[in-house]
């Protein structure tokens, strides 16, 4: 082979192996938050992620604000920080109420932390601030702070806690992502929220229906607000307090799309939705 040919293949080789080698490195720098494989539909419906999790209590006597809960987190550090969410229960229930989440939203990466509240009869707002205060404890004081990215952050909630996760959507924009499940306010118009907001009512709601709650909440959040509207078929007030796979899957993927800016999980939200399970499913696609 002539050396001209000869160096023309070298350098030929040579290039596709640099850029072969640097496409991992460039798709970091592309999205340092990205964590986990490449998402399927089985990989966000299974009751377990890629990530061993560990879980660790914190004590109401410890902490000011809220009355304490428990953190589950990924045990993996070699992937560095991950995003958190706090989640609130709702009027009179306790963070048992929730616990299910707690595993399955740390298996897909994400440390999350799931409350108490100072009393079980706080209202909505009195939640929004605790899960606030929850969220300033997990990244500043917790055992676990060295784990989460502080800018990476959500919150969610169910019923009164649903309410709540509104209100600390309102009262902190730099959250990344809100979703109130199955929610419950007296205020129904969240026009100053800027936060990406997930809400999931409830068909055959007769605590918090979907006509007088949920769906005036999704209409009420601004109209250039990236949010979506899920209403779980044939369900009840308490579909969040047992696994459910539906609520899993569409929380993980907002979870993952704007805690995370992972963008692989936009085809789970765009275009809309359609399941048995789903009885009504509006948006905003697509998401900016």
């Amino acid at each position: 082979m002539p050396w001209k040919t000869r160096l023309r293949s070298t350098l030929t080789a040579g290039v596709a192996l640099a850029l072969v080698s640097a496409a991992p490195v460039a798709r970091a720098a592309e999205n340092p938050y990205e964590r986990g494989p490449a998402p399927t539909t089985a990989s966000i419906e299974a009751s377990r992620g890629p990530y061993a999790t560990a879980q660790t209590t914190v004590s109401s006597a410890s902490v000011r604000g809220f009355g304490g809960g428990t953190i589950y987190y990924p045990t993996s550090t070699a992937d560095g920080t991950f995003g958190a969410v706090a989640i609130a229960p709702g009027y009179t229930a306790s963070q048992s109420s929730l616990s299910w989440l707690g595993p399955r939203l740390a298996s897909q990466g994400f440390v999350v932390f799931i409350i108490d509240t100072l009393s079980r009869y706080d209202q909505p707002a009195a939640r929004g601030d605790q899960l606030l205060a929850a969220l300033d404890h997990l990244t500043t004081a917790s055992s676990v702070r060295s784990r989460v990215d502080a800018t990476r952050l959500g919150v969610m909630g169910h019923s009164m806690g649903g309410g709540g996760s509104l209100e600390a959507a309102k009262d902190r924009p730099t959250l990344q992502a809100a979703i109130p499940l199955t929610p419950w306010n007296t205020t129904k118009t969240w026009s100053t929220v800027q936060v990406p907001t997930l809400i999931v009512g409830a068909e055959d709601d007769s605590v918090a229906s979907v006509s007088r709650h949920a769906e005036p909440f999704y209409t009420g959040l601004p109209a250039t607000l990236d949010k979506a509207y899920l209403e779980l078929a044939g369900a009840s007030h308490y579909a969040p307090n047992s696994s459910n796979t539906t609520i899993a899957k569409y929380s993980i993927s907002w979870l993952k799309r704007f805690i995370d800016d992972d963008t692989r999980y936009e085809q789970f939200l765009c275009p809309a939705p359609r399941s048995a399970a789903i009885s009504e499913y509006r948006d905003t696609c697509p998401h900016s």
